[in-house]
């Protein structure tokens, strides 16, 4: 259930000159694996091709043969993610007194929600507020058909996971993976037959950036712990360049709501009380073919 926040809920320490400091999970591997189109507001129609053209090879003065090509659209779709947090009042006599930065604080926790929000969004379209799958919602990457079930073998179901995603028609690009901690930490601790570790570089796995050349990012994003149903999706590997297409359409800056009701739990000023509100209105399209994923067993068997 929502709660106001309240003085005594702070622990604001005395001292504190440069803000609350709140350990946050992660950011967002869709931000640091596919990088974001500039978009305007509203549905974005992008062109796709059906079919790709092929070149021809032509002898000396032969004729020229038209390639054959067929042209799509996918949508774009609006997604608008919010963060609202009530104060007493006396929050701000507290921060204006003791220059402790809570509502900085504030902004840095709830850019972080945001940014988990895309994740969320895009990888199991999760609301992440109740945990509850947002079912008018078709385009996600998780609904992808290329499921490796988990055999105990982090690096080998990696492997297979990006076989399928390459190995698929002409073959789609792997340039991206985003792994689960626990995954993280199954392929960074992976020994050979006499207990040397295969991955040193990757340490315990808490910040691989890059694994066998390719690009990658560890999220609890993944797994979404915060999901009603456990996703059992341990990595997601595939076409991040080419297979996401997403960019935020309207960034709107903290809000001051000092009147009204704007989040159902009554009137501010009835309340003695203030809200801070972040919004971010994102866009964006998936193509799940371009991806594959790694699931545990038990997840895998019953399906999404």
């Amino acid at each position: 259930m929502a709660t106001t926040v309240t003085t005594g809920a702070l622990s604001l320490p005395a001292n504190l000159a440069q803000g609350l400091i709140d350990k946050v999970e992660t950011g967002s591997a869709v931000a640091a694996l596919s990088a974001s189109k500039p978009l305007l507001f509203g549905n974005t129609q992008v062109v796709t091709f059906t079919k790709h053209p092929r070149a021809e090879f032509v002898e000396e003065g032969a004729a020229k043969a038209p390639a054959d090509v067929e042209f799509g659209t996918v949508t774009a779709v609006p997604h608008k993610a919010q963060v609202t947090v009530r104060f007493d009042e006396e929050v701000l006599w507290a921060d204006e007194d003791r220059k402790v930065g809570v509502f900085q604080a504030i902004a840095d926790a709830g850019a972080t929600a945001l940014s988990r929000a895309l994740d969320l969004g895009v990888f199991h379209r999760i609301n992440p507020s109740t945990g509850a799958v947002m079912t008018g919602w078709t385009n996600y990457l998780t609904a992808t058909t290329k499921t490796v079930t988990d055999t105990g073998d982090a690096d080998a179901d990696i492997e297979k996971a990006i076989g399928l995603v390459l190995n698929d028609g002409e073959g789609y690009d792997v340039n991206g993976i985003a792994l689960s901690k626990p995954e993280a930490f199954a392929l960074a601790t992976t020994r050979d037959k006499q207990g040397h570790p295969l991955y040193p570089e990757l340490g315990y796995g808490t910040a691989i950036t890059a694994f066998k050349g390719t690009k990658a990012s560890v999220t609890t994003t993944v797994n979404a712990p915060e999901a009603a149903t456990a996703t059992g999706v341990e990595a997601i590997v595939g076409d991040y360049a080419g297979g996401i297409y997403w960019g935020i359409q309207k960034n709107l800056p903290l809000e001051l709501i000092s009147y009204g009701d704007p989040d159902g739990l009554g009137d501010l000023k009835r309340h003695n009380q203030v809200a801070y509100r972040l919004e971010m209105l994102y866009a964006w399209y998936v193509d799940p073919a371009r991806f594959a994923i790694v699931k545990a067993a038990d997840a895998a068997s019953a399906g999404k």
